[in-house]
């Protein structure tokens, strides 16, 4: 049930992305110093392909977090266009006449 109050209430899944990226960084860094020990070349690069993703996963949720809660883009950053002035595009639209069908759309 909605309660208006959503988006005071909502909760951001960075401290997550974060622990679970933590997670993942050390379990490719052990399985690519074990497939390396090994010498399992394949098994390695995939690991350490996956410990790439997880490194920068891990950056950029730590960049974000750092960013605060209300983080405003800086004066270079063009401001929202609302959009053409008068009838909005998601205003409702009457449905066309259907001419010759017989069928009379009847509204109070």
């Amino acid at each position: 049930m909605r309660t208006g109050s959503e988006p005071m209430t909502a909760r951001s899944p960075l401290r997550m992305r974060f622990w679970l990226s933590l997670w993942g960084m050390l379990w490719a860094a052990f399985g690519l110093a074990a497939f390396l020990i090994a010498d399992r070349a394949g098994w390695a690069t995939a690991c350490g392909v996956l410990l790439a993703v997880t490194v920068t996963d891990f950056c950029l949720v730590v960049r974000r977090m750092r960013q605060g809660a209300r983080f405003q883009p800086g004066r270079d950053v063009p401001p929202y266009s609302p959009g053409p002035v008068g009838r909005s595009r998601y205003a409702r639209r009457d449905p066309p006449e259907r001419a010759g069908s017989g069928h009379r759309d009847e509204r109070p």
